[in-house]
């Protein structure tokens, strides 16, 4: 592929279709200029164009979630862009595997999602990183009619105004003996924890470590030293 076979539209973008180069499953949209393509050809990472930002930005740069370009291809007409890729994670700001998760048609023939033999328990540890991943995803782009972009742009007080506000809600479920209620309420504490991790650069590993250094301890600690 050439660049000067690419036919750019009037913003000087193309579209482009990224898509797992093993599963063949489409993974997301999104638009590159020329800078993008280069950027992508020439290191093999998915690099593409914020039309919100105006400005270039690589996959998973902040998140983790990146992307290994293996092949660029154009189409026949040359207004679109295919990057076959690895994916590392999840390819949707979400925090799903792919920005198509959106049933609108089901093929009749495959398990229905609605069905419960199909279903699982979701798992704590992986639900906590889709949403830590999440929280970058959205510091990373400030996507407008967010409450990670309103609280981040209000600043870190305002976030930090939330841990004690959840914290006094769980105890409140709790004395309530209600399970679902103190369910929620721990979720929104961990939500603003973890927001607070983003904001100040502290990572779901690295709290894994710390977790992990307490494991099989009393969890008692020693008299501190004096002088």
């Amino acid at each position: 592929m050439y660049l000067n076979d690419v036919k750019f539209d009037a913003r000087g973008l193309v579209p482009v279709i990224a898509q797992d180069a093993r599963t063949l499953e489409t993974l997301m949209l999104a638009w590159a200029n020329r800078e993008a393509l280069e950027h992508t050809l020439q290191t093999r990472q998915g690099a593409y164009f914020s039309r919100s930002r105006n400005q270039l930005w690589v996959k998973g740069q902040s998140s983790g979630h990146l992307q290994k370009v293996l092949e660029v291809r154009l189409d026949c007409d040359g207004d679109a862009v295919l990057y076959l890729l690895e994916q590392e994670g999840a390819a949707c700001h979400t925090g799903e595997r792919t920005c198509f998760h959106n049933v609108l048609l089901e093929d009749d023939s495959r398990p229905q999602t609605s069905d419960l033999r199909f279903q699982k328990e979701p798992e704590l540890g992986d639900t906590l990183e889709r949403v830590y991943d999440t929280i970058l995803e959205r510091l990373e782009h400030l996507p407008e009619n967010s409450y990670v972009t309103k609280m981040h742009t209000a600043g870190l007080d305002r976030i930090l105004k939330k841990i004690p506000e959840e914290a006094g809600e769980v105890l409140l479920a709790a004395k309530n003996g209600d399970k679902a209620e103190l369910a929620l309420e721990v979720a929104d504490l961990f939500f603003h924890s973890l927001f607070v991790m983003a904001e100040l650069g502290v990572t779901t590993a690295d709290l894994a470590l710390e977790l992990q250094k307490r494991e099989g301890k009393s969890g008692l600690r020693g008299p501190k030293s004096v002088g």
